[in-house]
């Protein structure tokens, strides 16, 4: 494993993310894909004013929505609820249930933040026209709805489409099961979803993962992201019982 991409610890991983930092966080929804010790260490990092970019977005500790019974479920409220946050681009933010106040909610509500929720569909494109080096593109979804106030709108085969912009971050914190020599990773179940594209998009990323093989020990066909785009690796605990 090259020196400059295998980090000993994910407190050294996060070290130098930066107050004021745009950071994308991967996962599909509860535990899904989540790059759970990754979020704990830049918590306890102690940074600030983040914004944050998440598919499902500060549920899943009210709902447990794929966290194993008898775990405590995480998720990216912890960092509205230190007042380390005070934006977040997201689709799910909230419950469905008006009962269940969510930490992001909860900051929404007190002026402490800002949330701006996009339909997902929209969100993962924003997040691969970043990772490809499209500026902006035109998308139906959202036209003619709240979603479209302030939007630039052009008709196209007689239908009205919004202008969406390339969505990248300073740092992208992903997930995968395994990584290689190279940094090449493999991605299993809803963890293919959104953080192969997140990969893609940011200036640095760091990526969690289960267990690293050797240069050729991953099947070239179930590589998800190519080691050009990852800059530091942390293997987990074996056994380490957070998904």
């Amino acid at each position: 494993m090259p020196k400059n991409k295998l980090v000993r610890t994910f407190r050294d991983a996060v070290a130098d993310i930066p107050d004021g930092a745009t950071v994308m966080i991967g996962g599909f929804g509860g535990a899904g894909g989540q790059p759970t010790r990754l979020m704990l260490a830049l918590r306890d990092h102690g940074v600030k004013n983040l914004t944050l970019i998440g598919n499902v977005a500060g549920i899943s500790k009210l709902t447990g929505y794929g966290w194993p019974k008898g775990l405590d479920p995480i998720d990216q409220g912890i960092f509205f609820a230190s007042g380390q946050a005070n934006r977040i681009i997201c689709s799910f933010p909230v419950t469905g249930s008006p009962n269940l106040v969510s930490e992001i909610e909860k900051a929404w509500r007190e002026g402490r933040a800002e949330v701006d929720i996009v339909p997902q569909g929209t969100l993962i494109e924003r997040i691969r026209a970043a990772g490809a080096g499209i500026a902006a593109f035109y998308t139906p979804t959202g036209a003619g709805t709240p979603v479209a106030k302030g939007r630039e709108v052009r008709i196209f085969n007689g239908r009205e489409h919004l202008l969406e912009y390339a969505l990248p971050a300073d740092f992208a914190l992903v997930r995968a099961k395994m990584a290689d020599a190279h940094g090449n990773l493999m991605y299993v179940g809803t963890s293919r979803a959104f953080n192969p594209a997140m990969a893609t998009a940011a200036k640095v990323v760091i990526a969690e993962v289960d267990e690293v093989v050797p240069s050729g020990g991953l099947d070239p066909e179930r590589i998800g992201t190519p080691g050009v785009y990852v800059d530091r690796i942390v293997v987990r605990d074996p056994g380490d019982p957070l998904p």
